[in-house]
């Protein structure tokens, strides 16, 4: 490995040393270029339907097809929610139960064979027909805890005749009408007074057309038609993916107005200003998953942004956490911001090796997380760009206490003996490997991807285990497969990451809630002390009592060791010197529209 990796730095020196070199010749002057925005996913899409998608990437391309009633500003810190598909802020009951919002006239969806050659203008009828689809039992969708839990009234009662076989898209629900062509309300049946944030997400609640739904039917992950600022061109699964502007967008003009004392956003606020988005005429989103490829893409100018540059190229990217000189010298632009996210890998609890309730099975999945040593994966893995997760709250989410220190974010490998020693887990037949309390032998099998990151985290927890004389196994996979295999309760062991959509805490607590099974709570935990306060804190706005209960619910979590969370993560994305206005925002997915391209910089396509 070491060898591999320090062949890996030499060829990327020289690389950087002789970036743009061979760069392209600049477009000769005349018509104006088009702009075409370039990069990689480091993990392939699974589709482009709003309410069947869980994964980043997959909402991060619907983010910016479709649109929410809500979405974030650009540019304010802390973030600041502001109309997108509304027409003002919502009215609001005392109580926080009655949302009344209206519509923005004029907002037409993208051209599309369903509407019959007809412009196609959003109405408040297509906000309830898209709430409703979540709650259809044929849609299944991973987002259904998100939104059954907001209790709008009458809603769980239609999915339950929909369940019967009568699924009547055009009956009355009480919680959820369209008042009339452009007024939509939720009525609620508990206060919920973050519920802005649900409707502020367009990669899980973007609003649909129901005729476009009807038309493609089961092609509809290949068919997004929104009304947002762009819209698919060419989709080659797992390798390509090609959006163009929209030409049925009205078209937003930026008037945002930056922090006080932020620089970077005065200036890109006053390159920005008055100008009608998008920028970019296309966006070109290649499928790399191994991070050496990505990273020299973006090195000989092939991608215009190298979002996250991977842990094992931040020396040669950011030594001592500043840009490399070389980098600099071209032009080269960095940001490094901490995420408002979580690397954690779970344990199935209806699994007969991992999971169960007993005091040894609590005390196993207990032992194998303290024998893992985090400091390592941030030192050796991620080369320093993580900090140690204490718990399942997120920085930069409500209810976050960055000076909470728990077992969960502890490396203690006598501890972790010991457990295992005190409830039976030793070795039995002499083979060096430790045994379940009955004799039968005790074998994690975690399902990882193939490529260099995995891998050396792979490498890390095996040695962390073979230490404590705990068997595991590697099986390798494809990751949108491993994703339906862990919803569907197959999977003993998977690590993944999760990254906030919002301020609030309450997304990433759903991994542990018990009605979130099999959707955001991939382990199937169930506690019901755990749901009640979970079911609590929807129900306070935020403030120190909110925060106690939420950090009752992170101290059961790490009790129980349901999963074992490890990292957050600290990024940084660079973007060449043709790129302008890129900002990482916190939450929003919705960043496309604000990238411009200098053409007399950029090399010609």
């Amino acid at each position: 490995m070491k060898t591999s990796l320090t062949a890996w730095a030499t060829s990327l020196c020289l690389a950087v040393m002789t970036m743009g070199a061979t760069a392209p010749s600049v477009a000769q002057t005349g018509a104006p270029a088009e702009k075409v925005f370039r990069y990689a996913f480091p993990t392939a899409e699974t589709g482009f339907d709003p309410v069947q998608l869980s994964d980043l990437y997959s909402r991060t391309v619907v983010a910016n097809i479709f649109e929410a009633l809500y979405g974030y500003e650009y540019l304010a810190r802390p973030v600041k929610v502001k109309p997108e598909l509304a027409d003002g802020m919502p009215q609001v009951s005392a109580d926080f139960r009655i949302w009344t919002i209206k519509l923005k006239h004029g907002v037409y969806f993208a051209d599309d064979p369903a509407f019959n050659g007809k412009k196609r203008e959003l109405t408040a009828q297509d906000v309830v027909y898209t709430f409703k689809r979540v709650f259809d039992p044929r849609v299944k969708s991973p987002n259904l805890s998100a939104i059954e839990e907001e209790g709008i009234v009458g809603l769980e009662e239609w999915r339950q005749r929909a369940e019967g076989g009568k699924i009547d898209y055009d009956s009355d629900v009480e919680g959820l009408k369209a008042l009339d062509r452009y007024t939509v309300q939720f009525k609620l049946v508990q206060p919920r007074p973050r519920f802005i944030y649900t409707i502020a997400d367009a990669g899980i609640f973007g609003i649909v057309a129901r005729e476009v739904v009807d038309k493609w039917g089961d092609e509809i992950m290949a068919h997004p038609v929104g009304t947002g600022p762009y819209m698919l061109s060419e989709w080659k699964r797992s390798s390509l993916i090609t959006l163009v502007k929209n030409p049925a967008y009205r078209g937003e003009v930026f008037n945002e107005t930056p922090p006080p004392g932020d620089k970077t956003a005065a200036d890109i606020a006053a390159r920005l200003h008055g100008k009608r988005l998008p920028l970019v005429d296309k966006i070109v989103i290649s499928i790399i998953d191994e991070a050496q490829p990505r990273w020299l893409a973006f090195l000989n100018g092939e991608h215009d942004l190298m979002n996250e540059v991977p842990p094992q190229f931040i020396d040669v990217a950011i030594p001592n956490n500043k840009i490399a000189p070389n980098l600099a010298k071209k032009g080269v632009h960095m940001e490094r911001v901490p995420q408002a996210d979580v690397t954690m890998f779970y344990f199935a609890l209806n699994d007969p090796v991992v999971g169960g309730y007993k005091p040894e099975n609590v005390a196993l999945r207990r032992a194998i997380g303290l024998a893992y040593n985090t400091d390592e994966e941030i030192r050796l893995v991620r080369r320093g760009q993580a900090v140690p997760a204490q718990g399942l709250v997120m920085p930069g989410t409500s209810s976050y206490d960055a000076k909470f220190r728990s077992e969960m974010g502890t490396f203690d490998r006598a501890k972790a003996m010991a457990l295992l020693d005190m409830y039976g887990y030793t070795d039995k037949n002499g083979d060096g490997w430790r045994d379940m309390p009955d004799g039968s032998p005790l074998v994690l099998t975690l399902d990882t991807l193939g490529v260099a990151t995995y891998r050396q985290r792979d490498e890390l927890l095996k040695k962390n285990l073979d230490a404590i004389g705990v068997k595991i196994v590697f099986r390798i996979g494809q990751w949108a497969e491993q994703l339906k295999s862990a919803r569907a309760g197959k999977l003993q062991m998977w690590s993944f990451g999760l990254s906030a959509t919002s301020p609030d805490s309450r997304y990433v607590l759903q991994q542990a809630y018990g009605k979130s099974a099999g959707e955001q709570n991939l382990a199937r935990f169930k506690n019901a002390r755990y749901d009640q306060l979970y079911e609590k804190q929807l129900l306070l706005p935020d403030g120190p009592e909110r925060d106690a209960v939420v950090r009752e619910c992170v101290r059961i979590a790490i009790a129980y060791m349901p999963l074992k969370t490890v990292t957050h993560r600290i990024v940084t994305d660079m973007w060449q010197p043709w790129v302008e206005n890129y900002r990482r925002h916190p939450f929003s997915r919705a960043w496309w529209k604000y990238v411009d391209i200098d053409t007399a910089k950029a090399p010609k396509q």
